[in-house]
Formats: structure tokens, C-alpha cells, sequence
């Protein structure tokens, strides 16, 4: 396979990148877009206008490698029709490689550009930077920089985004089957008669008729049976909350809300708008997995929670409970998650490890002054840029103007929101103490899994006999595992079935929060020999 690749390569020309470098931040990548008429701007503005899903098939190069007969459209809702009201000729595209011929790639594993214009987001920091903190805790896209052209005409640079479809999934999960919806509204939603009036994609329940919620989601996969399951886990919510781990990923849930909430990711589930996520229900382990999406107002980019706007100290400060304080029941899986003892301390324990991580540490600002560098020449000789270059070198450190809107800048916002959320009750007092568990295999049928753990109320195992199914929970006590009661060396311990390869980590709850060991779990795990 190697040696085809690489023959491929030498046909098609050096510049061909390989999936793994498809989206790596280090690089900036050349797309040029040829289309047949010149008037393809208007035509794709009438395609955008009808809202069918058609395509104007152009040929696209990537890096000097030409894939022929793609079929291209704009994509978005504010950042296509915000630009387009102010004139703007830099517009986010959505380019299928295999529009007209079957099995087209750009890459292997890729067949779909998301070119995202950088919309109010001055600092061109934001997308970026963002799905690299989320890459470490969950599945989410890649995302980097490249500068595109249309007819040899230069439209600037934009966010190169990865696409939640089949070659996500299967990179993630292990395969393309199942159910995917994208929980975004259509904003020209009609009210349907006789069915009560839910909130976006909050996943409110809104009763067993599959129209009541075909304009607060988009069914990308899935049919009348993906209807039916993602009625049934919002009737879950509702009415049997303490089964949601039988439908759904708690843990990624958990990793996503607190990521949306240590970096004022309000463009979200967690701000007004209720949307930019995808549900994808896996076919193996039979349960949802929420994904997230769709980054450029991270950091604070995006200032309504609930209502009104938030003020940059108001981000700065935003409660690790927004929603969950005042039980709104608009926002029923946060809010039901969060009521559950062990999910609220794992959410703060995800929380500080984002924090330690990324933040404590300035981590990020390394990141962001090394893409700064990186593309700083770039976006000064992006002439199409919807904001200045001084709004630019401004927004990184500063509020900067984005049209009407204040955009608040990136260290502006996140030193004060690190000094708060380090003083805050909850992060301030210290989390229990793992020390790297170990399994052993007990007999001919069990694996006994043992860890050190200090300071800890109560310490759970979670495991899989394979990585395609569900974790299970399990209590750990103080005896080793070999029911010893008297023992009190604070040796956790749990039996559970010995299956080679099986994954595991431990919870360890302390009063306030929670530890888990690897930190990045169940993103990451430990494997049983």
C-alpha cells in the first residue's frame, strides 16, 4: 500500500499531502477553484437562496493536485449572510471531491473541504486554536489554515475545517454505519401546530411526533429510525434521567460542557442558540455520542449565555453552572447531567484538567504566538479580509471591532477567566490522588485492577472488554479487591471478568470533584494485557 501511495504521489505531483498533514497547523495549504463560468458567484448565490443542496461542479487543486468535477457550494447561516449583506467577496465554501465521480478524494480519507471565511473572529486565532484544545479530550474535527483562489482570483485565507461524516466517524468510532444528526436549527423555522414549542437543539422532549423536531435538528443520516432514537433519548432525559448512560456518552458530554464553559464556547449548547454539535448513535456500542463543532466564536467570540449579552468581566467570570443554578429547563442535558452527584464532580475534574493542561500552564499562548508567526504575512496580504490587519494584530491581546460587534480579545479574556476559575471553591481545593493503577489477571477468569488512591470518598472502575462497546461502572473499595475489609492501606481495588485488551480507568470522587486516571480519560484509557 505504501509503495502505491507513494507512486501516486510521484504521478500526481509532490505536493500531495497525505491525510495526516491534510490538517496540521504547521502548514498552509494552496486551494484553487476553477469553475467553468466566470459568473459563478451569482449562480452560487441562487443555489444558497433555494436551500436544495445543489452544487456547481468545478475542478479543485489542492496543493498542485487536481481532483476534477467537484461540486461546490457556499455553506453557513451568519457567516454567508452577514458577509454577503456588507458585499463581502469572502465567502465560506463546502467542496464534495466526489459529487460527480464515486470514491473521489482529496486525501485518502477525505472527500469534503469546509472553508470557513474567519468570521467575526479577528485574531484568526480561534477555530484553530480551539479544536486543538478539544483534540486532546474527544473526537472533534482538525482544523488549519489555506489560502484559496477562484478563478485564479485570490479570495484570502481561511479555516480549513474537518468535515463530521463518514471518514470522521470511521477514524473515530471504527466505522460509518449509524445514525448522525446535526443539532442546528433552521433559522426560517415554522412553528408546526399541536406541537409543543421547544428551544432549538436543546433536546427537550416534545413528545412522540418526529415533525416536532425536524426544524430544531438535521437528520444527516439515519431516516425515520434516527427519529425515533433521538425521540426516545429526549424522552430519557425527561422522564428517566438515571438511565442516560444506556443511550448516551456521559463522560464526552461532560467533556464537551466543560470545554464549552472554560473557554466561553457560547456559539454552542451552551449559549442561547443551542446549536453547533452533531449526535452521532453508534451501532456498536448502541449508544449517542455528542460531537463538537463549529469553533470561530470560541474564546469568548460569542457573548449571549441566556438572554442578554455578557460583558467581558461577565465572561470572565461566568459561572461553571450556568444553566444548572437556576435548573433551566431549556437545557435539560446539561442541566440533568450535572444533577447527578458523580457527572457534576467528573465535569469540574475535566475542567481543571483543561485547565492544567492549557491554561495554568500558558500553553496556549505558545500556540497562539506560533500560528501568529506563522501566518501573520498572510492575512496582511489577505486584501479580502472581512476585518483590518490592525484589528488583526489587536484582537489577540485586546477587544477589537468586528463590524458592529466588540470582539474581546483572546489573553484579555481567558488571564482574568484562569485567575477566577483557579479561586473558585470547587478548583481551589485539591482533587483526590491516583497513582497509575495496575491489572492482574486473578485465576483463569478474572482481572484484578488496583490502584493507590489518597483522599478519595468513593472510587469507581470503569471498563470494556472491547473498544467498540460501552464502559461499564463499578464500585472500587479500600481491600484490594480481594474483599478484605479490615484493610485500609488505601489500595483500591475491583474483580472484574478477564478479557485480554480490556480498556479501563478509574474515577476517584472527592468531596467537591472528581480525579480520573489517565486525566484524559475515557478520551484516553489504560489496556489490561
Amino acid at each position: 500500500m505504501t509503495r502505491i501511495l507513494t507512486l501516486l504521489l510521484l504521478i500526481f505531483g509532490l505536493n500531495a499531502v497525505t491525510a495526516q498533514d491534510f490538517y496540521d497547523v504547521n502548514k498552509i495549504h494552496e486551494v484553487r477553484i476553477k469553475f467553468k463560468s466566470d459568473n459563478y458567484d451569482a449562480i452560487l448565490h441562487q443555489m444558497k437562496e433555494r436551500d436544495k443542496g445543489e452544487r456547481l461542479v468545478a475542478d479543485v487543486t489542492f496543493n498542485g493536485v487536481t481532483v476534477k468535477d467537484c461540486g461546490v457550494r457556499y455553506k453557513g447561516n451568519s457567516s454567508y449572510f452577514n458577509t454577503r449583506k456588507y458585499d463581502k467577496s469572502k465567502l465560506p465554501f463546502n467542496i464534495k471531491a466526489d459529487f460527480v465521480t464515486e470514491g473521489q478524494e482529496f486525501a485518502p480519507g477525505i472527500s469534503k473541504l469546509k472553508l470557513s471565511n474567519v468570521f467575526r473572529d479577528p485574531s484568526y486565532l480561534r477555530e484553530v486554536m480551539s479544536y486543538q484544545v478539544a483534540n486532546k479530550y474527544m473526537p472533534s474535527p482538525k482544523a488549519n489554515y489555506v489560502k484559496v483562489y477562484a478563478n485564479d482570483k485570490y479570495l484570502g485565507l481561511y479555516n480549513n475545517t474537518e468535515s463530521v461524516e463518514d471518514d470522521f466517524l470511521k477514524d473515530h468510532y471504527n466505522t460509518k454505519k449509524g445514525t448522525l444528526i446535526k443539532c442546528d436549527p433552521s433559522w426560517n423555522q415554522e412553528e408546526v401546530p399541536d406541537c409543543p414549542k421547544g428551544d432549538k437543539a436543546s433536546l427537550q422532549y416534545l413528545g412522540d411526533k418526529p415533525e416536532c423536531y425536524s426544524a430544531l435538528y438535521e437528520m444527516k443520516e439515519g431516516g425515520d429510525e434516527g427519529w425515533k432514537q433521538l425521540i426516545e433519548l429526549t424522552k430519557i432525559l425527561d422522564e428517566k434521567p438515571e438511565d442516560i448512560e444506556k443511550y448516551l456518552n456521559v463522560d464526552q458530554a461532560l467533556w464537551m460542557f466543560a470545554f464549552n464553559n472554560v473557554l466561553v464556547n457560547l456559539d454552542s449548547y451552551t449559549g442561547r442558540l443551542c446549536h453547533n454539535y452533531y449526535l452521532y448513535k453508534n451501532p456498536k456500542s448502541g449508544i449517542f455520542e455528542p460531537i463538537i463543532w463549529d469553533m470561530n466564536l470560541s474564546f469568548g467570540g460569542f457573548r449571549f449565555a441566556v438572554d442578554k449579552g455578557l460583558s467581558n468581566e461577565e465572561m470572565a467570570t461566568m459561572s461553571p453552572f450556568i444553566h444548572y443554578k437556576t435548573r433551566n429547563p431549556k437545557r435539560p442535558l446539561l442541566v440533568k447531567l450535572l444533577e447527578n452527584e458523580l457527572y457534576r464532580k467528573v465535569y469540574v475534574g475535566h475542567m481543571r484538567t483543561i485547565l492544567e493542561e492549557n491554561f495554568y500552564n500558558g500553553e496556549y499562548k505558545k500556540e497562539a504566538e506560533k500560528i501568529r508567526r506563522r501566518i501573520d504575512s498572510s492575512v496582511k496580504e489577505d486584501k479580502n479580509k472581512l476585518y483590518s490587519y490592525e484589528e488583526y494584530q489587536k484582537n489577540y491581546t485586546q477587544t477589537a471591532q468586528a463590524g458592529r460587534s466588540k470582539i474581546v480579545g483572546i489573553t484579555e479574556l481567558m488571564e482574568a477567566r484562569v485567575t477566577y476559575l483557579k479561586a473558585h471553591p470547587l478548583l481551589a481545593k485539591a482533587p483526590p490522588v491516583i497513582e497509575k493503577p495496575t491489572a492482574e489477571k486473578y485465576g483463569e477468569t478474572d482481572l484484578v485492577i488496583q490502584a493507590k488512591i489518597t483522599e478519595a470518598d468513593k472510587v469507581h472502575i470503569m471498563y470494556r472488554a472491547t473498544s467498540d462497546a460501552a464502559f461499564t461502572r463499578m464500585e472500587m473499595f479500600d481491600d484490594g479487591g480481594h474483599n478484605d475489609q479490615t484493610s485500609e492501606d488505601k489500595i483500591y481495588g475491583a474483580t472484574i471478568p478477564y478479557v485480554k485488551g480490556t480498556e479501563y480507568y478509574v474515577i476517584a470522587e472527592g468531596s467537591r470533584s472528581a480525579a480520573l486516571s489517565p486525566a484524559r480519560a475515557s478520551y484516553e484509557f489504560y489496556t489490561a494485557e
